[in-house]
Parts: C-alpha cells; sequence; structure tokens
C-alpha cells in the first residue's frame, strides 16, 4: 500500500505543479492583452482618464464585496486606522498614478515599448529597496539592471526612428514614472499587506484609488462625456477591469502559491513578448530585429533579479 500512497502523493503534487505553471501562462498572457485593448479604446475616442475611470467604476462593486466577504469571518482581526488609511494611500500609487501614467504613456508610444519599459520595475524595486531600507546590491542585481534599461535603450532608438521621433520621449517618460510609481508602491505596501492580509490590502487599495480616480475624472471632465462615450469604449473598460485586471491577479497570485514566486516570474517574462506579438498581429505595429533584441536584452535583465 505504501508505494500506492508515494505515487499518489507524488501524482498529486505533479498535477499541483502543473496546473501552478498553466496558471502563471494563462495569467501573464491576459496580463499581456492590457495594452493592447488600452491601443483600441484610444482608437476608439477614449483618453487616458476616461479610460481608466471606467476601468475602475467597473472594477470597484468586485473589490467591495470581496473586502466585505473577508471581514464578516469570525476570526478576523480589525483593521487599524493607521493600515486602513496606508492601504489607501498606497493605492494612489499603484493603481491610481502608476496607471494614470501608464494609460498616459501609451497615447505616445506603442504597445511593445510600453509593455518593455513597464517591464522594468524590479529592476527598479532593487534600486529602491538599496536606497531605502538598506539591502545590498551585487553584481548579479547590477548586471540585470543594465540589461533592462540597455534592452529599452535599443528599443527606444528603433521606435524613434519608426515613428518620426516628436512623442517617444514624452511617452517613455510617462511609463517610466508608471513603473517608478508602481516600484514605490511594491516597496512600501509588503508590510501593511503582511500585517492586514494581501486580499484585505488589495480591495481597500483598489477602493483608495477608485476614489483619485473618481477626483481626478471630475476635475478634468464633465459628466457628459462619459455619457456621450461610445459604447465600445465601455466594453473595452470593461475587459480591462476583469479580464485583464481581475482574472490574471488571482492566477497569479495562485500561481505563486503553486509554484513559487521566482518561478512564476520568470514564466512571467514571456509577456512582453507576447504583447510585442499581440501588438504586430491585431494593431499592425511595425517591428525590427532592433526590437527583438532590445526585448530579449531586457527579459534577460529582468530574469536575472527574479533569480534567487
Amino acid at each position: 500500500m505504501e508505494p500506492d500512497i508515494d505515487i499518489g502523493i507524488r501524482q498529486a503534487a505533479d498535477d499541483r505543479f502543473r496546473s501552478g505553471v498553466t496558471l502563471a501562462i494563462a495569467g501573464t498572457f491576459l496580463f499581456a492583452l492590457k495594452s493592447i485593448f488600452i491601443k483600441l479604446a484610444f482608437a476608439a475616442g477614449a483618453d487616458a482618464t476616461l479610460l481608466l475611470t471606467v476601468r475602475m467604476v467597473l472594477a470597484f462593486p468586485f473589490y467591495v464585496v470581496v473586502l466585505i466577504l473577508l471581514r464578516r469571518k469570525s476570526d478576523c482581526p480589525p483593521i487599524s486606522r493607521t493600515d486602513l488609511l496606508r492601504s489607501l494611500m498606497l493605492g494612489f500609487l499603484g493603481y491610481y498614478l502608476a496607471s494614470y501614467l501608464d494609460l498616459s504613456g501609451l497615447e505616445y508610444i506603442s504597445a511593445q515599448m510600453e509593455r518593455l519599459t513597464l517591464f522594468t520595475y524590479p529592476a527598479m524595486v532593487a534600486i529602491l529597496a538599496w536606497l531605502f531600507l538598506g539591502e545590498m546590491i551585487d553584481r548579479r542585481i547590477i548586471a540585470a539592471i543594465v540589461f533592462c534599461y540597455l534592452g529599452v535603450y535599443l528599443m527606444y532608438g528603433q521606435e524613434r526612428s519608426l515613428d518620426g521621433g516628436q512623442n517617444v520621449p514624452k511617452g517613455v517618460l510617462l511609463v517610466i514614472g508608471a513603473a517608478l510609481s508602481y516600484s514605490l508602491y511594491i516597496l512600501f505596501a509588503k508590510p501593511t499587506m503582511q500585517r492586514i492580509g494581501s486580499r484585505e490590502f488589495t480591495s481597500l487599495a483598489m477602493i483608495g484609488s477608485t476614489f483619485f480616480v473618481g477626483v481626478h475624472f471630475a476635475l478634468t471632465h464633465q459628466v457628459s462625456d462619459a455619457i456621450g462615450a461610445a459604447p465600445i469604449i465601455y466594453v473595452y473598460g470593461a475587459v480591462l477591469a476583469f479580464v485583464c485586471t481581475v482574472l490574471p491577479s488571482f492566477m497569479i497570485n495562485e500561481a505563486i502559491v503553486r509554484i513559487g514566486a521566482t518561478r512564476t516570474t520568470v514564466i512571467g517574462s514571456v509577456g512582453p513578448v507576447l504583447t510585442m506579438g499581440l501588438a504586430i498581429a491585431v494593431l499592425g505595429e511595425p517591428t525590427s530585429l532592433q526590437h527583438l533584441a532590445g526585448m530579449g536584452i531586457a527579459i534577460a535583465g529582468v530574469s536575472l533579479v527574479a533569480k534567487k
């Protein structure tokens, strides 16, 4: 009987591993779709603020329901006022400011360039952890940072030649700002997340970010802008909210539980490649060997950061 039990345990472990890999691949693919649908929404007449507002408002009820269900558990400890406010404010960095800068950058650069530039945030996290938390940076991390930004530089040069060069610097700077904002969010969110739980923290951060998005929209737009928007923009906003945000976030988190953060991050490295393929096939964006070289070098750099 014991050999049969051992075989069963190994089979269960193998199934868990395969399902984790499948979840990581599926989540990476859905995340890769984000830039494509944003570009399609821009083509339909949306701007960054309107699209972000539609996306956040549609996702908002989901996170409210999740938070209520989590807080109704009998063994759920209360959240301190400090952690509550910190979670809401970190939502400003991670889900409002980073998202707004990212969407704004996509108005000026290709989906390929945006995805690769945003993908450098792990290198930024390493630099910020060294500056603010005193974490050591070894030669591998330095090499990873050099590879990441060398890849972006190669693609940047090619992007300027293909686009004419007028808007590319502005777009890249906006997306770099998005990556920096998200890196700060990751760096400072972890202690709060460990105290109150990742799902509670994420729900609160998303609720807080929706408030900031609403304020931004109210200051820059009229209600008629939302009412008069083409119906397809709401379709794209719903896809961005659930297909490209909610679903892959749960898939990636579950993949981390099943196969570990390192393997999940390495699998996620193919995200920019998927975005490149989709941008060429769906959006008709131009590409070149220099694009491919820049993508490959940057992905190699991120893979170095992911290794322990």
